[in-house]
Formats: C-alpha cells, sequence, structure tokens
C-alpha cells in the first residue's frame, strides 16, 4: 500500500491578482489588520499587520502609529506587489487616524512607495466612514471608529473635521484582558462629552441629535455597543461590515475625485 501523499497547495492565489495597468486599492494599515480594497473586488487582503526580518517577526505599526515605515514598505511589497501587473502604476489612497495625523500621513506615503504607485492620497478615516454611511454632508455626524489599539471619535461638520479626540485602547485590549468593554465605553463617552462641551456652534448637539456613526472592528463587539449606547442615552447607527467601512468610503472618494498626489483631500 503506497504512503498517503500530503495534498497539494491549490495553484489559486488566496487574494486576487489585480490585472488593470493603474488599479485603484484603498488602504487601511491597522495596528493589528492590514486590509486593501479595490472598487473591482472589493476586500482584496485582511492579514496580520507584521513583517518578517533576519528570522523575526515585528509590528510596524504599534497604537495607530507607523514605528518603522521601511518594515511597513517591506511588508506592503510582500503582500501586494506580486498581485500587480509589472507595469502597473496602482492610484492609492490611504485612511488616516485623526491621531498624530501629519507625521502618520508622511510615513503611509513613503511607505506606499514600494507599491511604485502613479497617485498617493489621504483621507481622515473618519471622513471615510461618513461617507460610507452616504451622510450628507452639510449635517454635522459624529463618528465613532473603535480599532483592535486606537478608538476616536471625530465630529464632522459641512465634511471636514471639527473636532477630534482618540484614545490608545481598543478591541485588542479586551481580548488580552487588561481592559473591559465597559471602561473602553466609559472612555469613549467621555471622549463624546469633552467634544459636546468645548463645541460653541452647537455642532455635537446636531450630530447627537443624528445619532453617532459606529465603525471598526469595536462595532461588531455586541459588549461595546451596549455600553457605550447606555452612556450616551442615544441609539448608535453602526454601519455594516463595520470593519471595512473605511476602505469602502475611501475607494469611493478616490473615484469620485482623483486629487493630485501631493493634495489631501480635506
Amino acid at each position: 500500500m503506497n504512503p498517503p501523499t500530503r495534498p497539494t497547495a491549490s495553484a489559486r492565489p488566496p487574494w486576487p491578482v489585480l490585472r488593470r495597468r493603474h488599479p485603484g486599492i484603498a488602504l487601511d494599515l491597522g495596528s493589528t489588520r492590514t486590509r486593501a480594497w479595490t472598487a473591482e473586488h472589493g476586500l482584496i487582503l485582511d492579514v496580520p499587520t507584521v513583517t518578517f526580518t533576519d528570522a523575526t517577526t515585528s509590528h510596524p505599526i504599534r497604537r495607530g502609529s507607523i514605528v518603522d515605515a521601511p518594515g511597513t514598505a517591506h511588508m506592503l511589497r510582500r503582500l501586494l506587489a506580486h498581485r500587480l501587473p509589472r507595469t502597473a502604476r496602482p492610484h492609492i489612497v490611504i485612511t488616516t487616524p485623526v491621531h498624530d495625523q501629519l507625521a502618520y500621513r508622511a510615513q503611509a506615503r513613503a511607505a506606499v512607495e514600494a507599491l511604485r504607485p502613479s497617485l498617493v492620497t489621504t483621507i481622515p478615516a473618519a471622513r471615510a466612514i461618513s461617507h460610507a454611511a452616504q451622510s450628507d454632508p452639510t449635517q454635522p455626524r459624529l463618528v465613532i471608529d473603535i480599532g483592535a489599539h486606537l478608538s476616536e471619535i471625530v465630529l464632522l461638520a459641512h465634511d471636514t473635521i471639527h473636532d477630534a479626540r482618540s484614545t490608545p485602547l481598543g478591541t485588542h485590549d479586551i481580548q488580552h484582558r487588561t481592559l473591559s468593554a465597559k471602561h473602553l465605553a466609559d472612555a469613549l463617552t467621555g471622549m463624546a462629552a469633552s467634544i459636546h462641551d468645548n463645541d460653541p456652534t452647537g455642532h455635537t448637539a446636531q450630530a447627537l441629535a443624528h445619532g453617532p456613526l459606529l465603525a471598526g472592528g469595536g462595532a461588531l463587539d455586541p459588549d461595546i455597543t451596549h455600553h457605550l449606547a447606555h452612556g450616551l442615552h442615544i441609539p448608535l447607527h453602526t454601519l455594516p461590515a463595520p470593519h471595512t467601512a473605511a476602505l469602502r468610503g475611501a475607494i469611493g472618494q478616490l473615484a469620485r475625485s482623483r486629487p493630485r498626489r501631493e493634495g489631501d483631500p480635506r
């Protein structure tokens, strides 16, 4: 009897190969997950944010900050470069946190040069989430984005950032039992109260009346959403597939505007 043979790996790649010479790619460089989205294929990448150097594994993005831009570039090259045509010059839009936004944008732009883009632009994740929700840009909206290592509350007025708060806490801390869902919800409630108390325009009150938009991986945790709705005393509008909402809004922004390389859509 012949010994059993090991099954061979499928020849089909786990993620789509992009065929267009100038594909539009939205990137979400998260602390724990890196995701990419195209208008043609939807979600084309959703993998841990890790890079490998000298037989060691490192995490180039931590708590919403790019701490290793060359490592991030190496990761993107490993994950995406071989899925692009050799002559491809992709159009890339990167979602960014409000936390340390200028430094993040500069480091993210440097990292994506590994993909030889013809166009790079950035969009605040909160704006992208609002676009994914198809919100009326003339109406103030409060966007709550709960990530693995970073959570943000952003007040948008006329499609620009009017005020924002962030905390280096997220679902990762709950999963590792260093934080409870209630404590995270309490922190977010306090941030919303701070925005409200420091807003002389009344935008926050209008945004709360519409109901906050909830996105990020934390929006999938019923304990977080329960405590947050209880703390704010208002219903929350959780976006469909909230962990990819920013990507969907970002790719739509890229398709609509095609902004200049140096410009950051505001």
